[in-house]
């Protein structure tokens, strides 16, 4: 007799289809995403990802969702509505922008305790005071964003909205924190190299990995992590006037946070990271696929690609071997401080922006007038 086929709730469902993206969602968390998300936001996600959305924007739109799901839930006892209403946005600023000593003595004023209790339980509130303002506009942005992409209009950018957004970051000013407290500028990538200075694998790998994420512009470490064999061509040496010639290869960034995967962004190597890269490349026998890989504790090179929070990891382990604070650099650290370098080094900022690939000149140039303004005569008056 045959047996009869299992019948799956909408929970189960939504699971099933959270496994076929799962290589562009944190999918450790199914379960969790599938109770939180309703059909019509798997539905979406799965849209974005066959309309080619990179994957780091995607995570981010599917944390920042299932936050939004959440939170809803927990304030008004039902799913988000598409579009959100006016008020509804009003209540989200309301809840995550307060004045910590308005709180004091008025306990209606920020996030019901309901609200935050519940949003805690899941893990998905750790912050014990209001929201950075970066954090609430990135998440209305992502919620703007897919409403959008439902095909409907939202009251984002009504005055009502931007006017509260605004009046509360004014009632509660924050100092921004940099991503890396301090840039890894030169010197400091020195001390770092030296403590890869054998030749075993381990010392091999971070060794390339510190030298082409900061001779490539100081590449992010999702790059530094993805990066592929099939994105590297050598290119013709370069003649130097006063030495031999140097090797150069070219990096096929594809599709990046700034640019998609019709721009074929294009970064340069020459010299020493290129010899690093060789070097590691040919101890590990990598000849396809993933270019950086974790390697076990007997030496095994792992066939997966390392993951972009190791390449944090690395940093922090390195500077802490060459007696630094590894509390204050990050991978970021890298990005900034190819910039805080070529500024250093009087490179001009058209050129170093072609290697960065910032699209930013605000962005890039604040780096260059941070490392020009501490040394200028500006800062010498006494």
């Amino acid at each position: 007799m045959a047996k009869a086929k299992k019948t799956l709730t909408a929970v189960e469902r939504r699971a099933e289809e959270l496994d076929t993206i799962a290589a562009v969602l944190p999918i450790e968390r199914r379960d969790e995403l599938a109770e939180l998300l309703t059909d019509h936001d798997v539905e979406t996600l799965r849209h974005l990802v066959n309309q080619g959305m990179g994957d780091n924007t995607l995570r981010a739109l599917t944390s920042d969702l299932t936050y939004l799901e959440a939170w809803g839930l927990a304030a008004t006892g039902q799913s988000l509505p598409w579009p959100a209403p006016e008020a509804l946005l009003l209540k989200f600023v309301a809840h995550h922008l307060w004045d910590p000593q308005r709180r004091e003595t008025d306990q209606d004023h920020g996030m019901p305790a309901e609200v935050d209790e519940s949003l805690r339980s899941q893990g998905l509130l750790k912050s014990t005071g209001p929201h950075a303002p970066a954090t609430v506009r990135r998440r209305l942005a992502n919620w703007s964003t897919l409403t959008k992409w439902r095909g409907f209009d939202g009251a984002f950018a009504s005055p009502s909205v931007k006017s509260a957004i605004r009046l509360a970051v004014r009632a509660v000013p924050r100092t921004r924190r940099r991503k890396s407290a301090k840039a890894v500028t030169g010197d400091v990538l020195a001390g770092l190299l030296a403590t890869c200075a054998t030749d075993s694998l381990r010392d091999l790998r971070d060794r390339a990995i510190l030298m082409v994420a900061f001779a490539s512009g100081g590449r992010r470490r999702s790059e530094i992590a993805g990066l592929r064999v099939e994105q590297l061509s050598p290119e013709a040496p370069i003649e130097m006037p006063d030495g031999p010639p140097l090797p150069s290869l070219a990096i096929h960034l594809g599709r990046t946070k700034t640019s998609n995967g019709e721009q074929d962004g294009v970064v340069y190597l020459t010299g020493r990271p290129v010899d690093a890269l060789n070097a590691w490349m040919a101890a590990a026998k990598i000849e396809s696929g993933s270019v950086f890989r974790a390697i076990g504790r007997w030496g095994t090179i792992a066939r997966r690609a390392l993951d972009p929070q190791s390449v944090n990891a690395i940093i922090k382990q390195r500077a802490a071997m060459a007696g630094l604070e590894p509390g204050e650099f990050s991978a970021h650290g890298l990005r900034s401080g190819y910039l805080t370098e070529a500024a250093i080094r009087g490179i001009p900022l058209p050129e170093a922006m072609e290697q960065s690939r910032h699209r930013s000149v605000q962005q890039a140039s604040s780096y260059y007038n941070n490392a020009t303004r501490r040394s200028g005569r500006a800062t010498r008056m006494l």
